[in-house]
């Protein structure tokens, strides 16, 4: 078993103030020296042009590809399965526009996906994400009980918010989140609070949350080793989003440095994964 680290390339946006933008060709440069195993592209923000252009980045740079994909129909996915071919991407992480009022509507739309992904070869995962067809956590827990072959991309932090989780978190709400889990083949490394989808991890009140997103990754990460083969890899990505996400003061500029803390994650994700892996050579 092995553990990759993607950096997500939303994440490398500045989007500051005074209008001075980070080229994508430096953001791919920036990752892989930091030693990132791969990048994330969201077609949510890039269209098929602006996509196309970063696949020779990708071979430059030696970084593995994934794919968030944001269908606003069921065919929508389709064109965006056929560039994960194209790009040779690890999977196609799917935040689903299509959004059914009831589970009984979502299964029909979460198994067409399915199918689609297995028709074009492409594996899928499905993110639980704020607005979209896993927005709601309780509604997506009876999804996957009623869809026992959809897997899971686990952002946490939406959850967290979405449903403001009083800390301590309670043995119910705990409970909750194990059995996304249990469902998770990837994780997402952003730290939420209970009214605020991006904190700063690098200052000391917000420590009590990341603290509490490393344990879940960590329970995350055992169920993942328990019940895969042993030549699996995990892919942990940290996508530490830019301003609205990220905190701004009255001058309009983040309070930390993303790019710093996007690694302070990574550090303490890789240390987990070492300890694991330490406790099965014993």
């Amino acid at each position: 078993m092995r553990l990759e680290v993607f950096q997500s390339l939303w994440a490398m946006e500045l989007r500051r103030p005074d209008g001075v933008e980070r080229p994508v060709e430096e953001s791919f440069a920036m990752v892989a020296e930091a030693g990132y195993a791969g990048m994330a592209i969201d077609m949510g923000i890039f269209d098929d042009d602006a996509m196309r252009r970063t696949r020779p980045l990708f071979a430059r740079h030696g970084l593995g590809c994934l794919i968030n994909a944001f269908p606003k129909s069921i065919e929508d996915l389709r064109p965006v399965l056929r560039m994960a071919r194209d790009f040779d991407a690890r999977f196609v992480n799917v935040i689903g526009q299509v959004m059914p009022l009831t589970v009984a509507g979502m299964i029909p739309v979460i198994r067409a996906w399915i199918a689609m992904a297995e028709d074009e070869g492409v594996a899928i995962q499905f993110e639980t994400h704020r607005n979209c067809i896993t927005n709601d956590l309780f509604a997506t827990l009876q999804l996957i009980d009623a869809v026992p072959e959809m897997r899971l991309c686990a952002d946490l932090s939406h959850y967290l918010l979405d449903r403001e989780f009083w800390y301590p978190i309670s043995a119910e709400n705990h409970g909750l989140i194990r059995r996304i889990l249990e469902r998770s083949d990837s994780f997402q490394g952003r730290v939420a609070s209970r009214e605020q989808i991006q904190v700063q991890i690098s200052f000391p009140q917000h420590a009590k949350w990341f603290d509490l997103f490393a344990g879940w990754w960590e329970d995350g990460f055992r169920l993942w080793r328990a019940r895969v083969r042993s030549d699996a890899t995990l892919l942990f990505l940290c996508e530490l989003g830019p301003n609205e996400y990220a905190i701004t003061g009255p001058d309009g500029y983040e309070l930390s440095d993303r790019w710093d803390e996007a690694l302070m994650i990574r550090r303490r994700v890789e240390a987990i994964w070492a300890r694991l892996e330490a406790e099965t050579q014993k």
